[in-house]
């Protein structure tokens, strides 16, 4: 009966895929680390090796009660000698001293050594934007806000520095990138994604896991890179943080797969599996996803853990599971390496009466043990445990805070300039006022110190918020601040309408407070109506309105943006993110940033920019594609030119390669640079294509009167879809480029494709 009933959810999942791809054996060398884990498993018993696929957070092991945080040596012992427990995740509510950390991660490593085989622990932490729960860390914008850069060198630079400052907390791996992709403004983690684009997501994404992991993720400056959250959790039909998604698979593979599958080449050691359910099954409990895609098609041979309470929710929340026996069962045989339980030890007693009653069978076991220990080996975790405090001197170093204030300045993305009203001169009377302006944790959003943010005012206070970095810029006698409204209310309204008609300029910032995961679950996609009516009260005043948004997604701003002379999209732009907003708003620092996301005109209207043409199909419809702004928008203090479009030939053939060049050519007065976006688009194809597509990009800097001449490589690789029934194919015909204002048109021809329904120009 228990083989029948799993066999009907393998069967319900299938039924909603348009194809499904066997498993592919690729051959895989014995290396020298394999030949280790190998001998080290023949001495394990199937408790030790149960042991190494469960994780626990570091409150199992401490102890309860308020106060400074403490292991507790009794609850440790219990959990590495009773249980052999392999992973220790950090859930703890408050960031410490590097000093702590040492302290904390030797005394798990001492416990570990007294184990029979003496496997060190990996201990895990979600540092996804800098060293989260370290204090006096680097934090670099979130995701979001380093997309926008357009800058790779920056994403790179990002995965180093937090590599090092994690490494200088004595943790070895990272629960980080996240490689969603960002479609729906609703859903609350969008900020920690790289935006809507697929390219985008899969470029910035891999350059992220390169800088973690380095040439050698086993020396003392690099970490296991965490690809999360796969696959598809970033698209919930209600926008809702871990509720069901439907994804044709089809879909799945063209927008949502890509970025993992470059992951998997950039070398990511590990993998977070979505919490989330994707027409009907569970991630945590689809064989298919889990084996025959992420192992089978992608090769991907490193460990793949659950997110929170996963398998549990298998029974809990997803009722695929009788009881939780059955859904340690069925996440095990479904290709789950290791479990993040994360508050008993369950899974473990579970794990090992499954293979004793041969549900599961020891190769299953053998399989994700080999995985969990290699990249132990591959960490060096084996021969240093802990690292050497003496050997991180650049941990929080102007050095590196020198990166993230070039990454929140390249983020910053300028929305609106009527008339030119920026750069704002530095002698001029401002009020600065909104929700936003006087709290670091609009500016560090979730995961920054602590899960939810909540203490970046304690942890950050050494940083400047919007008000403090204008106060610095302009000084405090030019500066007059009244909060205005908080999030949700009006405050002291008349007052701040009073204030605003004695300055030059009024600085309104709103958006949002930190958050993340379902408790920044929100039903309305509206800016809350105390902060668009205090920006139409402020507007009254005939003065001239700088709505700067600092927020994790783009809420719906329109009545209040059709009210400014300028607009400026902060996102969630870091500890350095209020200077480099002062620095944009007085002219020290020229914008560069585009936007990463379509920002929604209305709140029924969330349409990504590569949507199907429709429009041409009905001109009369007034509510079609119409956003506030697109993806890749961004205006700077100076302007550019595109000309010179060449193509390299007017026909791709199979296993040729298309060189596209443009020149680009600064036509203002001040140094700048330019994000450098190629789109190209299918004119017609088998499946409807989309609008456009962003195929490559590149970030130049130009001095006034300067042109560079900026090329791309296009292969047909490159102009490839994913087929209705699920391959992926480079279909003939014709095609159209974009850069700027440019066009140009090329055909592809194949020996492999009939032209019909492709078309030729």
């Amino acid at each position: 009966m228990k083989k029948l009933y799993i066999t009907m959810i393998g069967l319900a999942f299938l039924n909603g895929l348009c194809y499904t791809v066997q498993a592919q054996k690729k051959p895989v060398a014995v290396s020298a680390t394999d030949k280790k884990v190998d001998a080290l498993i023949a001495k394990m018993s199937l408790e030790e090796k149960v042991g190494q696929m469960t994780e626990v957070t570091s409150d199992v092991v401490s102890k309860s009660g308020g106060g400074a945080h403490e292991l507790d040596p009794d609850k440790l012992k219990e959990a590495i000698m009773k249980y052999h427990v392999g992973s220790i995740l950090n859930v703890t509510g408050t960031a410490y001293e590097r000093s702590h950390w040492y302290d904390v991660i030797s005394q798990i490593q001492k416990a570990a050594d007294q184990d029979r085989l003496k496997i060190p622990v990996i201990y895990g932490i979600d540092a996804i934007h800098g060293v989260t729960y370290t204090v006096g860390s680097t934090l670099f914008p979130q995701e979001i806000a380093l997309a926008a850069t357009f800058n790779k060198s920056l994403a790179h630079k990002m995965g180093e520095i937090t590599a090092y400052e994690t490494r200088a907390s004595y943790i070895p791996w990272n629960y980080s990138p996240v490689l969603d992709l960002g479609r729906s403004a609703l859903w609350p983690r969008i900020y920690e994604t790289l935006g809507e684009d697929p390219y985008v997501v899969k470029t910035m994404g891999a350059e992220i896991i390169k800088g973690y992991q380095g040439n050698d993720v086993g020396d003392k400056y690099h970490v296991a890179a965490c690809m999360k959250h796969y696959l598809g959790y970033s698209f919930p039909l209600s926008g809702k943080d871990r509720t069901p998604s439907w994804i044709p698979d089809r879909y799945m593979r063209e927008y949502f797969l890509p970025s993992f599958a470059e992951a998997v080449k950039a070398g990511a050691k590990t993998l977070m599996i979505n919490s989330g359910e994707i027409n009907g099954v569970p991630v945590h409990a689809s064989k298919y996803l889990l084996t025959d895609v992420l192992r089978g098609e992608l090769h991907f041979d490193g460990i793949a853990v659950t997110d929170w309470r996963d398998i549990q929710y298998l029974h809990d929340r997803h009722h695929v599971a009788a009881t939780q026996k059955d859904a340690v069962m069925i996440a095990v045989n479904a290709g789950v390496d290791m479990s993040m339980v994360p508050y008993d030890y369950t899974f473990y007693t579970y794990l090992i009466e499954l293979v004793k009653e041969g549900k599961v069978s020891i190769a299953r076991v053998n399989e994700a043990v080999h995985r969990i220990l290699k990249v132990k080996y591959e960490l060096g975790l084996f021969e240093r445990p802990v690292g050497n405090p003496d050997d991180y001197p650049k941990f929080g170093s102007d050095e590196f805070r020198q990166a993230s204030v070039q990454a929140a300045n390249e983020a910053i993305t300028l929305l609106k300039n009527n008339n030119h009203v920026l750069p704002l001169k530095k002698d001029i009377k401002v009020l600065v006022t909104g929700p936003t302006a006087n709290t670091m944790r609009s500016l560090d959003g979730g995961w920054s110190y602590t899960w939810q943010g909540d203490l970046s005012d304690k942890f950050a206070a050494g940083k400047n918020t919007i008000l403090e970095a204008i106060q610095q810029k302009i000084g405090k006698d030019n500066v007059t601040y009244a909060a205005g409204a908080s999030f949700d209310s009006l405050q002291n309204i008349d007052e701040t309408v009073k204030a605003a008609k004695n300055a030059d300029a009024i600085v309104l910032c709103l958006g949002e407070l930190s958050y993340t995961e379902n408790v920044g679950n929100i039903d309305d996609l509206n800016l809350p109506g105390a902060q668009t009516q205090l920006a139409l009260e402020l507007a009254k005043t005939g003065k001239p309105v700088i709505l700067v948004l600092a927020e994790g997604r783009p809420r719906i701003v329109t009545d209040a943006e059709s009210k400014s002379a300028a607009t400026i999209m902060a996102y969630l732009s870091g500890n350095e993110g209020g200077d480099a907003i002062a620095g944009v708003l007085f002219g020290d620092v020229n914008p560069s940033g585009r936007l990463s996301i379509t920002y929604p005109r209305y709140p029924n209207a969330l349409v990504n920019y590569y949507r199907k043409n429709l429009e041409n199909g009905n001109p009369d419809d007034k509510h079609g594609y119409n956003p506030l702004y697109e993806f890749g928008y961004g205006l700077s203090y100076t302007t550019f030119s595109y000309s010179n479009l060449q193509i390299s030939k007017p026909e791709l053939k199979d296993n040729e390669t298309l060189t596209i060049s443009v020149d680009v050519k600064n036509t203002g007065q001040m140094e700048g640079k330019e994000s450098v976006l190629l789109y190209i688009s299918q004119l017609y194809a088998s499946i409807a294509p989309d609008t456009k597509r962003l195929r490559a990009f590149d970030k130049i800097s130009l001095k006034p009167g300067e042109t560079k001449t900026v090329t791309f490589k296009i292969t047909p690789k490159d102009l490839a879809f994913v087929n209705d029934v699920s391959k992926t194919v480079t279909e003939a015909g014709a095609f159209k480029i974009q850069l700027g204002d440019q066009t140009q048109s090329f055909n592809y021809v194949s020996a492999k494709d009939q032209p019909s329904r492709t078309g030729r120009l």
